[in-house]
């Protein structure tokens, strides 16, 4: 059922704190950690704490928490002092995206130049 956590679900074992993660912010519905293949000198993912497979299904089914999560990530990326150099947020939805934890999660990436098109 979407919101609740699933059983092997990484991040939802991170939520749960079965998992450690170096947590850099988090509300009572929202936790940003970094991630451990950082792709970019700060490159930390935002996640619901409730599960949703992906940020379609979150953006349908809880809109207001997917705003908070966007909201969020735009406080880690000030914490880092991303805002004038600029900084991305990704969500890849579905594994032909590479999406590879298939609950929800924005990565934020900032530090280095960003391309576009990326990939």
């Amino acid at each position: 059922m979407a919101g609740e956590p699933q059983a092997d679900c990484l991040f939802c074992k991170i939520v749960a704190g079965e998992v450690p993660a170096t947590v850099v912010r988090e509300t009572e519905h929202v936790v940003a950690f970094r991630d451990i293949n950082p792709q970019a000198p700060t490159h930390v993912l935002v996640i619901p704490k409730a599960h949703y497979p992906d940020a379609a299904s979150l953006a349908a089914a809880a809109p207001g928490l997917a705003a908070e999560l966007l909201a969020e990530a735009g406080q880690v990326a000030a914490d880092e002092k991303a805002e004038e150099s600029g900084y991305r947020i990704v969500f890849n939805t579905g594994a032909g995206a590479g999406q590879t934890v298939f609950h929800a999660h924005a990565h934020l990436l900032a530090g280095r130049g960003l391309s576009w098109p990326p990939g």
